[in-house]
């Protein structure tokens, strides 16, 4: 893209498509190549260590955080975006929320609707999917008013 005359988009190890008319609810872990036809409702994560790419095309929508290191989309992204290595934004890319890039390329017509921000490619790799629950404490009060406490997972 954008007068590149460098091929993209491939990376070793196989090909997963969510073709147009599916909808994929949860959590997508994977390496190689993970093609966006459809929708994902959950976090889209490439394996650590491996070689990823995600494409989201124009018909694609995904509704969860994407980690990978490379990232290529022209459909519509309502969460946060993390490229270890390189983004590319197509002219139809919608993205709704931050993005945390090594590398970006952003075509005319794409719309980041949140933050820019560049980061050293090994800091969007060490950072954890999640923070942990923090643990509650929950009380609970008896009929006799005396309370009891026990730690809980929030």
């Amino acid at each position: 893209m954008l007068g590149s005359k460098k091929p993209r988009g491939r990376v070793s190890g196989g090909t997963t498509l969510v073709s147009r008319d599916t909808e994929v609810v949860g959590d997508i872990h994977f390496s190689g190549t993970l093609d966006i036809e459809g929708l994902v409702r959950g976090n889209i994560v490439a394996q650590p260590g491996k070689d990823a790419l995600v494409r989201v095309v124009d018909a694609g929508s995904v509704e969860g955080e994407i980690r990978a290191p490379a990232i290529m989309i022209n459909g519509r992204v309502d969460g946060d975006v993390h490229a270890a290595r390189h983004l590319e934004l197509a002219s139809k890319a919608r993205v709704h929320g931050d993005v945390f890039y090594t590398l970006v390329e952003m075509a005319v017509g794409s719309e980041v609707n949140g933050r820019l921000m560049h980061v050293d490619g090994k800091e969007v790799d060490d950072r954890p999917e999640r923070a942990p629950d923090p643990a509650v404490e929950i009380a609970e009060v008896g009929r006799d008013g005396a309370a009891e406490t026990a730690l809980a997972k929030g």
